[in-house]
This record gives C-alpha cells, sequence and structure tokens, in this order.
C-alpha cells in the first residue's frame, strides 16, 4: 500500500509540472496560484511545488519572495536539482538560462550533479559553505 501511494504522489506531481507549465504559457496566473497551493497544502514536504511558486512569483516580477520558495524547495530536498538551477538563474542580477519546472528542464551538467563549479569554504568558526568557483 505504501508503495502505492509514493508513486501516486510522484505521479500527481510530475502532472502538477506539467500543468502549471501550460497555465504559465496562457499567463492563466490565478488558476495556476490556486493549483499550486492546493499541492503545497495536499505535500507539505514535496520541493515540486515551492519551485513551481517560484517561478510563477518570477513571472509576477516578485522576485524576493520567489527566491524564497526557491530556498525552500532546496531546503526540503537538497537533490532536488531544478530548485538548485533555479536559485542559480534567478539568483544573479542578470538571470541566466532558462527555469526549471521539473528535473527533465536541467541543463546535462546539473543532472549528473557536478560540484566542479563550486568549492567548499571554511570561515573562522569552521563552518563550510559551498561557493561558486569564478
Amino acid at each position: 500500500m505504501e508503495r502505492k501511494e509514493i508513486s501516486q504522489k510522484a505521479e500527481e506531481l510530475n502532472k502538477l509540472c506539467v500543468t502549471v507549465r501550460e497555465l504559465i504559457s496562457l499567463q492563466d496566473y490565478e488558476k495556476c496560484e490556486n493549483l499550486i497551493r492546493s499541492a503545497m497544502g495536499k505535500y507539505p514536504h514535496a520541493p515540486e511545488p515551492h519551485n513551481l511558486i517560484g517561478i510563477l512569483l518570477e513571472k509576477k516580477e516578485d522576485h524576493l519572495t520567489a527566491m524564497k520558495h526557491f530556498r525552500a524547495a532546496w531546503a526540503l530536498d537538497p537533490t532536488y536539482i531544478p530548485a538548485r538551477q533555479n536559485l542559480d538563474c534567478y539568483g544573479t542580477f542578470y538571470s541566466r538560462g532558462k527555469c526549471a519546472y521539473e528535473e527533465s528542464d536541467c541543463t546535462a551538467e546539473e543532472k549528473v550533479g557536478s560540484r566542479n563549479n563550486y568549492k567548499v569554504e571554511y570561515d573562522a568558526h569552521g563552518v563550510g559553505r559551498f561557493v561558486r568557483r569564478d
């Protein structure tokens, strides 16, 4: 039963990604937002709804709130590559690349999980963090 529920959840979240992409392309933002918020309530620990609401908020030019949702998606699942790609894409002064609605939208380099673009730096307290290489 549990395996079936997990499969159903993954299928519903994949359908959500496809539907949101279509609604955003049609600029039906209100319906899109209602759909995403419903998914957030149904799947509070899933990164997909936060990533999708972040994309929607970027389209509505609410950059600050969008970045909060991309970070929330990444915090919920650090292996969820679309959230990381959207943070990289929208987290600069000049956005580059395209947004990632789902994993198939991610570049091949990101899918492999290449960390060659980052290095670990430690502060005076020994706390490490990833920093983008120049």
